[in-house]
């Protein structure tokens, strides 16, 4: 695409923005919308937009290579917006999550429907998670490839992946015990994350947060051993060179017996 290309179209998605009654900060943000802001999804989110979900959309929280989040404000309160790219997202990788659990027995297998199931999945394991006590961002509704949540932050800045968060032996060792405690919790309520490390969990002072859980899976489903196995195995990875000692093998028995 030329640049010429590029700018008209990013000039297209700024005019269907202002329909939303949704902002953008600046030129970059309206560049990170390129490829997520599809005919189908602008529908979507003038629809939450007319549900009152949405107010304003801010910057851009993170990128993947399946979804982008936004920070945005809601009527009372700053909010997530999770966009799944349809037409980028890896369907195959995502059915091996989805497949097995009794849940989505019923879906379809293009990608659109995984895709819109996936999103729904996570919204679902969010709900499960957050009544089991463990901390993830409040789930509030999906629709199609959306997702809206609770921002975790203040003033339109995130809270850090605790990857990059400097830890005291002590701090260090309160989170590694509520992270194994949240695990141990979600066993209880049939739920493994399946994708948890330093990436997916966030620390707001001392408060541990579980993120990004579309790929969680029940019990039932026939890899949630293997998941849960290598859960254990990331989290000991992480903490171990934050000075936290633990064997898997006890950890893993402390979790499922």
């Amino acid at each position: 695409m030329s640049k010429l290309q590029l700018e008209k179209k990013i000039r297209a998605i700024d005019r269907d923005i202002d329909k939303l009654r949704i902002r953008t900060k600046d030129s970059k943000d309206l560049k990170s919308l390129e490829g997520v802001f599809d005919t189908s999804t602008l529908k979507t989110l003038y629809h939450l937009a007319n549900k009152g979900y949405i107010e304003a959309l801010g910057g851009v929280i993170s990128t993947g290579k399946e979804a982008n989040v936004y920070h945005a404000r809601g009527r009372d309160r700053e909010v997530a917006i999770k966009i799944y790219r349809i037409a980028a997202s890896d369907f195959r990788a995502m059915q091996s999550y989805i497949i097995g659990d009794p849940r989505f027995k019923n879906m379809k297998h293009d990608k659109r429907s995984i895709v819109f199931t996936w999103t729904k999945k996570e919204l679902r394991n969010l709900k499960k998670a957050h009544a089991a006590g463990v901390r993830v961002p409040e789930p509030f509704v999906s629709r199609n490839n959306v997702l809206l949540m609770e921002f975790i932050g203040n003033n339109e800045t995130p809270v850090q992946q605790i990857r990059v968060v400097p830890l005291t032996p002590d701090q260090a060792q309160d989170a590694f015990d509520t992270t194994i405690d949240y695990i141990k919790k979600l066993y209880l309520e049939n739920l493994v994350h399946a994708d948890l490390s330093e990436f997916n969990i966030l620390l707001n002072g001392s408060e541990v947060v579980f993120i990004d859980m579309g790929q969680s899976v029940t019990l039932d489903h026939p890899n949630a051993m293997k998941f849960l196995t290598r859960d254990i195995h990331n989290t000991i990875r992480f903490f171990r060179r934050r000075g936290v000692t633990a064997d898997e093998n006890q950890i893993m028995n402390l979790i499922t017996g």
